[in-house]
């Protein structure tokens, strides 16, 4: 794979970098996209039908068991190349921001610390009236059938519904993490962009804000995007072949 020197010596010399993720990184380690999942499983279902307040209200079991299926899926995930990567890439600079739109803990697993989850996490799931957290039981439970209804667990303290941790359609992002994302973004030397399609506003609006303020901009993809076009340079491959290599570059400039 080639690169041109004045990329790797900006990547090389940066102080702020800010790695945004995708789905695709994930994939790697065999989670499917929301929208993957779908097919086959709840094919007769529109992704609103499954992931909305709405849908929850009408038929919180239907809710409840598809994500309690993909919960399953993550809790016997395993980190992947990429995800090791990228933890090791924060030893490397002086300033690594890790903002990803994966619900999944596999970047923490990995090691990344203080990762920003703009779509929420399906392991830290919170009563759907008060808001308050509940706290799974310890084990692994056994994997629920496919598709099959599952009643939610109970609020201790309201007694309300519990839902799924993660971003729905109509809901908005955790306030916190996307001001720092933003912050991050506009301040940071280089963007690595890594295994996103950037369909799901605003979440794909970070990309053209760093390139606009003057970042390096490195996607990483295997099919090209619309956003190639946007890149400072477009590294063709998976997470799991083109970050460990990329990390690896780094390493060798840092003399590490």
């Amino acid at each position: 794979m080639k690169i041109p020197q004045e990329i790797i010596a900006r990547l090389r010399n940066a102080e702020r970098v800010l790695v945004f993720t995708g789905a695709g990184v994930s994939a790697e380690s065999g989670i499917p996209t929301f929208r993957d999942a779908l097919t086959g499983l709840w094919e007769n279902f529109d992704a609103e039908e499954l992931a909305s307040a709405r849908a929850f209200e009408r038929d919180p079991a239907l809710v409840w068991g598809c994500h309690e299926w993909g919960r399953m899926i993550v809790m016997r995930a395993q980190p992947n190349p990429g995800h090791l990567a990228i933890a090791r890439l924060a030893s490397l600079v002086p300033q690594l921001t890790l903002v990803t739109q994966n619900v999944d803990d596999l970047h923490e697993r990995a090691g990344s610390l203080d990762v920003l989850h703009l779509h929420g996490r399906i392991n830290k799931p919170f009563c759907f009236d008060c808001r308050h957290p509940y706290e799974y039981p310890p084990g692994v439970p056994d994997e629920p059938d496919r598709g099959r209804r599952l009643a939610p667990p109970r609020c201790n303290h309201c007694n309300g519904n519990i839902r799924p941790g993660v971003v729905w359609f109509g809901d908005n992002l955790p306030a916190a993490e996307w001001k720092i994302a933003v912050d991050e973004t506009l301040r940071c030397d280089v963007f690595i962009c890594v295994g996103a399609s950037l369909q799901v506003q605003p979440a794909a609006q970070l990309p053209f804000l760093a390139s606009k303020h003057g970042a390096l901009f490195i996607q990483i993809n295997p099919n090209p995007i619309s956003l190639n076009l946007q890149a400072s340079i477009n590294l063709n491959g998976t997470a799991g072949e083109v970050l460990p290599w990329l990390v690896e570059t780094v390493a060798h400039g840092a003399g590490r």
